[in-house]
């Protein structure tokens, strides 16, 4: 575990993201010693336990495949579909590792399809992606080109799972730290900075999309996916209690209210991109998610509903610059 953040450290050293050691290493010593998740331990196990691979057969331009299932004998490829499977939930995905398919509840895959073609060009870039999941849009993003790949999250079940997945393919340039967006400094370097499914968690969406913008370098590019509602510049929805059975949903304003929003705090170039309503075929359970789904979630009589009677999950994707 310190070898995964001492990597870090020393590929930041001499970068632009070098003022973050000023921060961080005591953060993540916090974070060894007294904020790790009860299930971590059974986590760990699993990472120990990983058969070793030196395959170079690495896809992450049109998905994420790291090996071949020749590659493994018929022992460890049941060994590895056991051990993945002690991480379950599986969220954000899919991932093929030696065969395995690991069949996500999200098709993130899908998600990126709609992005990508409205960002700009990644080659070079150093870019920060804030809750970040299990980290599958970190690998797509260093396959469209990006020099250097960071995510922060604040789960340890995504961590753990995200190292899983990098134990296959170490890429030195892709990381994942267990952090939230308020324990960033203000590092002002990143030339792209995506926020994909958090905004309506937070308490304060106005606040968050400061720290959004307080991470990019002069205009540096932020790409915001989040879900909206219908309505003009005023249109706001506030849940009695919850969403989509979700409790920590906060602010879903409409598309127009967000772009105004970030007006407010000073991107420049908005724009709305994309709207898609969220399908059951999108997210669904799966054997790698067993729980509950977007199908609970909906009204069962009108699936333009949630269960609790608000609409249901409308997402927009909203590139600006700083």
């Amino acid at each position: 575990m310190n070898i995964w953040f001492t990597q870090f450290y020393a590929a930041i050293a001499q970068s632009t993201l070098s003022h973050w050691l000023e921060t961080l290493p005591s953060q993540l010593n916090h974070w060894q010693k007294e904020a790790q998740h009860g299930d971590w331990p059974k986590w760990e196990k699993v990472l120990k336990n990983l058969p070793t691979s030196n395959t170079e057969h690495v896809n992450i331009t049109d998905k994420v495949e790291f090996g071949r299932d020749d590659e493994l004998s018929t022992g460890h490829q049941k060994q590895l579909e056991h051990l993945f499977k002690r991480m379950m939930p599986w969220r954000k995905g899919p991932f093929t590792i030696h065969g395995l398919e690991i069949n996500t509840e999200w098709r993130s895959d899908w998600k990126w399809d709609r992005v990508a073609p409205h960002i700009s060009d990644l080659t070079n870039r150093t870019v920060l992606d804030i809750g970040c999941g299990s980290g599958y849009h970190l690998w797509r993003m260093r396959g469209a080109g990006a020099e250097f790949v960071v995510g922060i999250d604040p789960s340890d079940l995504f961590l753990s799972q995200f190292q899983a997945i990098k134990h296959f393919n170490p890429d030195p340039n892709v990381h994942l730290l267990p952090l939230g967006v308020e324990q960033l400094p203000e590092l002002k370097a990143f030339d792209t900075v995506f926020s994909m499914g958090v905004l309506y968690h937070r308490r304060s969406p106005i606040d968050f999309l400061s720290q959004l913008k307080a991470q990019l370098r002069p205009g540096g590019e932020l790409v915001l996916e989040t879900l909206v509602i219908e309505g003009d510049e005023q249109a706001v929805l506030m849940p009695t209690d919850r969403y989509a059975k979700m409790r920590n949903v906060w602010y879903i304003p409409s598309a127009n209210a967000l772009m105004l929003w970030m007006a407010r705090v000073g991107f420049k170039n908005i724009k709305l991109v994309d709207l898609d309503q969220t399908s059951v075929e999108e997210q669904r359970k799966t054997d790698w998610m067993t729980t509950e789904s977007l199908s609970d979630f909906l009204d069962p009589n009108d699936p333009n509903k949630t269960i609790e009677g608000y609409p249901a999950p409308l997402r927009a994707v909203v590139i600006a610059n700083a």
